[in-house]
């Protein structure tokens, strides 16, 4: 089936109870066995729940996995692909991650054994002189937030294979409408569901895909044993908001494009990060491994005080953390979703103190760009 019909129906087969179009919220804890040691498939919600399982199959099939498993938060399903690993192993990681991903991996999984490595993967050679003997995971964001970076999936997978590690690819930022890094030889693919699958801006989750049977095996117990598990009214929302994933990404894709488009024009605006113009650096390897650019830009204004001007003074867009919503959501990656990257190193990467991150929406792009535009005049 194509895509936008796997969105709206695996997964989401009408209820056999009731005939109910939408899958139920089956808000319990635990379920009746009709017998000592016979019961209709589930037992205990932490270990299994219908809405969630409903979930989990619907986003395997987006990301053409064999398995998935939604968990609390996106930084609870990172964890758990983690915890894959043991005390003494070695992971690298892209340079230019989220922050909650670097602060989890610096701060509390490094106090327990676990090894990190930082490269810039769009340098393949980079990546290749960080890989130690005991190196387990390649893990990397593709397109980078904030600066939009491009990985070259394929060739970053060879290398991983290569060394006997397997490679994890965060997706959140494109979605698995407009990539799918299974297909391109990654080994497991997570989400902040809460950005672009939900699309609305009302629900907390994460999710992991993948197809190897023994790891997802590891996950399903992992998953159960700690118990991040994702409940079953946000299982709900996620069911709901991907639904209409195919659409909403159109529209994020072109909206992204035509602001993109007006601010590299703006004399206010230094610099432009989407990998949708021309004059980005890997526009051409993005236009290769995906299939649109999305709704996620970054722009230089040149200083604090200037960032600061454009944040204090758009209306319509909405200063705020996250993304992927069906609204427009502008915030500062230095003093918001990078905070706990040493400053030293953020200005190395690309994050300034200058630096404007959009979530462009899905409202009116003419009114966006308007917003902007009188912002922008006032620096």
């Amino acid at each position: 089936m194509g895509f936008s019909t796997d969105a709206i129906h695996v997964g989401q087969e009408p209820d056999a109870t009731t005939g109910a179009i939408i899958v139920p919220i089956y808000q319990t804890s635990t379920f009746v066995q009709e017998a000592l040691g016979k019961h209709k498939g589930y037992e205990y919600a932490r270990t299994s729940n219908p809405t969630r399982v409903a979930l989990e199959r619907n986003l395997a099939a987006l990301e053409r996995a064999r398995f998935g498993f939604a968990f609390a938060s996106g930084m609870a399903a990172i964890n758990a692909l983690m915890t894959l690993f043991k005390a003494g192993d070695h992971i690298v990681a892209g340079h230019n991650l989220y922050g909650g991903s670097f602060r989890l991996f610096e701060r509390v999984l490094k106090d327990f054994g676990l090894a990190f490595s930082y490269a810039n993967t769009c340098r393949l050679g980079e990546v290749e002189t960080a890989f130690r003997p005991h190196t387990r995971l390649l893990f990397i964001e593709t397109p980078t937030n904030p600066v939009m970076e491009i990985t070259d999936i394929a060739a970053a997978a060879a290398v991983a294979h290569r060394h006997g590690a397997l490679l994890a690819v965060d997706n959140t930022f494109m979605s698995p409408y407009f990539q799918r890094p299974l297909e391109l030889g990654a080994d497991m693919v997570v989400h902040s569901t809460t950005k672009y699958l939900n699309g609305h801006s009302d629900g907390v989750g994460g999710a992991v895909t993948l197809n190897d049977a023994a790891l997802a095996e590891r996950l399903k117990f992992l998953q159960n044993a700690a118990g991040a598990i994702l409940g079953p009214f946000d299982s709900w929302l996620v069911l709901r908001g991907v639904k209409t994933l195919a659409v909403r990404m159109e529209r994020h894709n072109q909206n992204g494009l035509a602001v993109a488009q007006f601010l590299a024009r703006h004399p206010k605006v230094k610099k432009v990060h989407y990998p949708g113009l021309t004059s980005h650096p890997q526009h051409e390897l993005a236009r290769k491994q995906m299939s649109g650019f999305g709704g996620m830009i970054a722009f230089e204004t040149g200083s604090l005080e200037n960032a600061r001007t454009v944040l204090n003074s758009v209306r319509l867009c909405s200063l705020a953390e996250s993304l992927g919503g069906v609204e427009t959501l502008i915030s500062h990656p230095a003093t918001m979703t990078h905070a706990s990257v040493p400053a030293e190193e953020r200005q190395r990467i690309g994050i300034t103190d200058g630096l404007v991150r959009i979530s462009v929406g899905i409202e009116d792009v003419e009114d966006l760009i308007s917003d902007l535009d009188q912002a922008l005049v006032r620096i």
